[in-house]
């Protein structure tokens, strides 16, 4: 950050002047390669990640991104740097340079919903938050909005057109990104070649205007029926896309910033239209490390609206989706999505959810009965009396640190945790008495358990038993309300209704006779 934007450090641990133990290691997208991170500014990192565009309900492949930069932020600064997170709201439309045209998909949505903008805009960002919570990730620090930050990306916009690089066509402005291939390594963030991308770029609506196919919008006009429209010196009209986060990072975190995040989707034209812009308004690069996690399919294929695999984070939670077999617990998605690499493709399907859901079970499990091996702790002695199971496990323990600081491996750190288990249990039932450990050892064993389970990875108990619960629960409910509209006994049956509703659990009358249920949103 430039030292306008520098803020004072608050010291959290010793974790930044370690010395001889090992430097936190980060995957740049940019260089390609494992880089040992170094903040610009000492004890203090800034990170910036792409939100929602709240045009509609979040869905599965929304969950990723948002886990992984939570865990990213939480080891950030247990590590002792004092961080500011910032994620946007994109609630100004999305004008989709990729699409099938220049439209803006909140005017669009609000139009078929019969809501103001702003009130369709509330309402999902409401349910973003909702399913936030639920996953137990962190609020970010800063969470601005592009409605919010007009005037900054105007005046971003009129600076890249006073250096030459824009230009303004019928009331809308373009970024020349031929100029700046001229003088820039455009492409590099992405690996896309300049020449490549004006073959390849579809003919879209309104290309007549653009010297060139490649070139992106930073402001598009608006007709007279286009509702989220704001004044500007070159006409009514609202922003691209691309110049909301570039407006909104650079306020927030200053001309240059340590680390942006997204998933690879992003990539382009997203982050190198970015880098492109900021990097002519600022007249530096914006970003120093580029942190991008892999996608998600399911059952091998990409989620698509044409193949009815776009499962909505309501249904995931319900279960009322015809892929799903049943509802998934958030903290069962956020083990999963955390037992692989982040930088590696992650498929959903019901049998490696299932499998997730056994093994947080399991997991969480060891971790409780490691909390109540605390009062058998007056057996240990200061001399273990397994010394080959003492260092074992030491070096299990050592690893979690080594792992995280080797590009945020989870899935290393999950599998040690694992390793550990069976003599957590064992030690619960005897078999291994607690005396085995030095209790220096059984100490660490303790604390990097809670600190990793809870803290880092910001879990939280869930048992199979409680989901089964819940569906007889309601199965029970329903059956009730079903024989009370039998027998035309409204009373009983609106009473269900209208008690569950307030209890946050929301019950739909189907066109076939049958009751469904789901978790009500905000």
């Amino acid at each position: 950050m430039n030292e306008r934007k520098n803020v004072e450090v608050e010291s959290k641990s010793s974790s930044l002047g370690d010395g001889g133990k090992a430097e936190l290691k980060v995957f740049n997208s940019l260089t390609r390669q494992k880089e040992v991170f170094k903040p610009i500014t000492p004890g203090l990192v800034g990170m910036y990640v792409c939100g929602p565009t709240v045009s509609g309900e979040s869905h599965l492949g929304h969950s990723r991104p948002y886990v992984t930069f939570d865990v990213v932020y939480r080891y950030l600064m247990h590590l002792g740097y004092k961080v500011r997170y910032v994620r946007n709201i994109t609630d100004a439309g999305h004008f989709e340079e990729e699409g099938r045209e220049a439209e803006d998909k909140i005017s669009k949505k609000a139009v078929l919903e019969k809501l103001e903008p702003m009130e369709l805009v509330q309402k999902y960002t409401n349910l973003f938050h909702w399913a936030m919570n639920l996953f137990n990730c962190l609020p970010p620090s800063i969470e601005p909005t592009a409605t919010g930050h007009i005037v900054e990306q105007i005046n971003m916009i009129e600076k890249i057109i006073a250096a030459g690089y824009a230009y303004v066509v019928n009331g809308s402005v373009y970024f020349d990104v031929m100029k700046y291939a001229q003088d820039h390594d455009y492409g590099k963030l992405s690996g896309r070649v300049i020449d490549e991308l004006l073959e390849t770029t579809r003919d879209l609506e309104g290309q007549e205007e653009k010297r060139n196919k490649a070139d992106f919008a930073l402001w598009k006009n608006a007709a007279p029926e286009h509702i989220m429209r704001w004044k500007s010196p070159w006409g009514i009209g609202f922003p691209g896309w691309h110049i909301e986060c570039s407006a909104m990072s650079t306020k927030y975190l200053g001309d240059q910033f340590d680390i942006h995040g997204g998933g690879m989707d992003l990539l382009f034209p997203h982050h190198e239209s970015e880098i492109a812009q900021s990097t002519i308004c600022n007249h530096i690069a914006p970003v120093r490390y580029w942190i991008h996690n892999n996608m998600i399919t399911i059952n091998g294929r990409k989620m698509s609206k044409s193949l009815n695999n776009v499962i909505k984070l309501t249904e995931l939670f319900s279960g009322n989706h015809p892929m799903l077999e049943k509802a998934y617990h958030p903290m069962t998605i956020r083990f999963f999505i955390l037992q692989t690499y982040y930088r590696s493709t992650l498929d959903f399907s019901n049998e490696a959810l299932q499998a997730a859901e056994k093994g947080l079970k399991r997991l969480w499990e060891a971790y409780e009965n490691l909390v109540k091996l605390q009062a058998a702790s007056y057996e240990l002695r200061e001399t273990p009396g397994d010394i080959e199971l003492d260092a074992r496990i030491s070096k299990l323990l050592a690893e979690f640190d080594e792992f995280m600081k080797d590009d945020f491996s989870t899935a290393k750190v999950l599998a040690n945790m694992f390793e550990l288990v069976p003599v957590i249990n064992s030690m619960k039932d005897k078999t291994i008495p607690v005396s085995a450990l030095s209790a220096r050892t059984f100490q660490l064993l303790q604390t990097q358990m809670k600190l990793f389970v809870e803290e880092i990875f910001g879990l939280k108990s869930i048992t199979e038993a409680d989901n089964k619960k819940l569906q007889g629960v309601m199965q029970l409910l329903v059956d009730i309300r079903k024989e009370a509209r039998a027998r035309k006994d409204f009373v009983t049956s609106d009473n269900i209704r209208n008690q569950l509703q307030q209890l946050g659990i929301a019950l739909k009358d189907e066109r076939d006779g049958s009751i469904s249920w789901s978790i009500d949103t905000p």
